[in-house]
């Protein structure tokens, strides 16, 4: 060992401190050098890579690449230096276009359009910073004017002052006259712009009579104008068609009879035409009977008149009430019967005397009516409520003629009115296909119902037990919802097979509730067990839209119908 450490001894091993650790039994062997087997690199091409990198990138019509780029020498630009906010190391490199980088940038349409025509006007505009002036040197200012706010005299003053300084010869005098040849050639218009029209040639016969008639014409439209605004009025007026207004003991013709009362209490379906009324000369809208006796039926019809007929006995007209000036919409009786309700395209809401035929008032809000109802209670039977083609729905003290309320939630016109819940609420339909429950009074909605696949329901009908509300929807379908506190759909009844789309056509309940019919607009009347929501019968009453349909309140099998033939038929 001795040898093998004195052979392999460094040079330098005369130093005393190096002999000693040599000597000492306790330190290390010396270690062998290590050397590496591996060939020599040519680094000459890395080298020059690394000294260009700053200065250029690569070349992009390289195929081949004899070394490693940096992330920065494969995403460098050929041209410039690069884009501030476009990260360098993202995959798309600085390019969001296949053109290169573009810029997002937002200028307002008007102001590109000022500084554009002020340019093309002026000879200068504002750059998109705004910060600087572009165009003609001497126009500068620190907030030069723009086409939009110089003022119609200025523009007139520069306009002048271009065509002075363009005319470098005086003008002649004929170029002040607009007539003239020469003022056409200075103004540049076109060659038909000044000519002198010659002397008016005479009007042959037939020129005349058209030019009398346009005259005549147009003088009558003016008055037309200037009257629109007042109402024309209508001479309100009534005929009585039976034999006498009172009989032998002086009661009305409008009394119920005494031993009136529903025969059966079990209704059924009826089968046959038992009489047509036939006095309209155009549709029927709408028709009622007598509340609780139904020994009169009142009628309103699309020729402004409302009619009302005898059921019990003769079975004939009995008084016309001529009031309304355009078709009338909805008719609805007081509580007693005595009065009623009729509401006409013309915007008025007229409250009539069912035995005398007189209007005892007049309501307008200059919106066209669609519904009308008083409140049912006894005690606010002087309670007007009508929903208008407004969206709203108004409220009238009929003793005072004063708008006490207005219910305005709605975003179409309201076509239903129906009391619920011991007439403390009432539920609105409208236009805007939803359905809004309302606390009297309050124009508040507490209920609003919604939903994506309902559609606009015409007609709603309460049912005799007053726990589900009957709702025409134009899906050609009769929805049922309940009247408690939620207001569900009860999707479980669904009443389907008739065609009422487009058509207003009502919806109505038996006197116990056993049966569901309704109006269709192929002038049929359809008839569907409650229970089992399954058709009962279909009735073909009429040529055109069967729109109304009402069951006798005390004839258990008895039922009436309208259509827009103008006929009413009892079954």
């Amino acid at each position: 060992m001795d040898l093998l450490q004195s052979s392999y001894a460094p040079e330098d091993a005369s130093s005393p401190e190096l002999s000693a650790a040599a000597s000492s039994p306790d330190s290390s062997p010396l270690r062998l050098p290590s050397k590496s087997a591996a060939p020599a690199v040519d680094d000459t091409a890395l080298a020059l890579s690394a000294a260009a990198s700053g200065s250029r990138p690569l070349d992009p019509s390289l195929h081949l690449v004899a070394f490693n780029p940096t992330a920065d020498q494969l995403w460098a630009p050929i041209l410039g230096p690069h884009h501030p906010h476009a990260p360098i190391s993202s995959a798309s490199g600085n390019r969001n276009h296949k053109l290169g980088h573009v810029e997002d940038a937002a200028v307002l349409p008007f102001l590109f359009d000022e500084q554009y025509n002020t340019f093309h006007r002026f000879g200068y505009a504002s750059d998109p910073s705004g910060l600087h002036i572009v165009g003609d040197a001497q126009t500068q200012a620190p907030e030069p004017d723009t086409v939009y706010n110089l003022a119609p005299s200025e523009h007139k003053r520069r306009r002048l002052l271009a065509k002075a300084d363009n005319q470098e010869e005086p003008l002649p005098p004929e170029a002040k006259n607009p007539a003239s040849e020469e003022w056409i050639l200075h103004n540049k218009q076109s060659p038909w712009a000044g000519r002198r029209e010659g002397p008016p040639a005479e009007l042959t016969d037939e020129q005349k009579q058209y030019a009398e008639a346009h005259a005549a014409k147009k003088a009558e439209k003016e008055a037309r104008a200037e009257g629109k605004g007042e109402r024309t009025e209508v001479v309100v007026k009534s005929t009585f068609h039976g034999k006498e207004e009172r009989d032998y003991q002086g009661r009305s013709w409008i009394t119920p009879p005494k031993d009136a009362k529903a025969t059966n209490d079990h209704c059924y379906i009826p089968k046959r035409c038992v009489h047509e009324w036939v006095g309209h000369t155009k549709g029927v809208s709408a028709i009622r009977f007598f509340p609780k006796y139904g020994h009169l039926l009142l009628s309103a019809s699309m020729d402004c008149k409302i009619k009302i007929w005898d059921v019990l006995e003769s079975r004939t007209c009995m008084r016309t009430y001529m009031g309304h000036s355009k078709a009338v919409r909805d008719i609805s009786f007081s509580n007693d019967g005595t009065k009623f309700l009729s509401a006409g395209y013309d915007r008025n809401i007229q409250y009539w005397d069912t035995e005398t035929g007189q209007v005892i008032s007049t309501f307008s809000t200059g919106k066209v009516p669609y519904v009308v109802k008083l409140n049912p209670d006894d005690d606010k039977q002087h309670i007007l409520l009508a929903g208008m083609s407004d969206k709203k729905i108004v409220q009238w003290d009929m003793k005072s003629g004063q708008i006490t309320q207005e219910y305005d939630q709605h975003l179409g016109a309201v076509n239903t009115i129906t009391f619920v819940d011991n007439n403390r609420r009432f539920v609105t339909s409208s236009d805007d296909k939803s359905l809004r429950v309302w606390e009297f009074g309050i124009p508040v909605v507490i209920k609003y119902i919604s939903e994506p696949h309902m559609h606009s329901m015409p007609s709603i009908a309460l049912h005799p037990n007053s726990n589900w509300l009957a709702a025409q929807s134009l899906d050609n379908q009769i929805l049922i919802y309940s009247t408690k506190e939620r207001f569900q759909l009860n999707k479980k009844k669904r009443f389907a097979g008739h065609i009422v789309a487009g058509y207003a056509c009502q919806v109505n309940f038996s006197p116990d509730g056993r049966f569901v019919m309704s109006g269709d607009g192929e002038g049929s009347c359809w008839f569907w067990d409650w229970k089992s929501c399954r058709r009962f019968k279909t009735l073909k009453c009429h040529n055109g839209v069967c729109i109304g349909c009402e069951w006798h309140p005390l004839e258990t099998s008895k039922v009436a119908t309208c259509g827009w033939d103008g006929v009413i038929k009892y079954w």
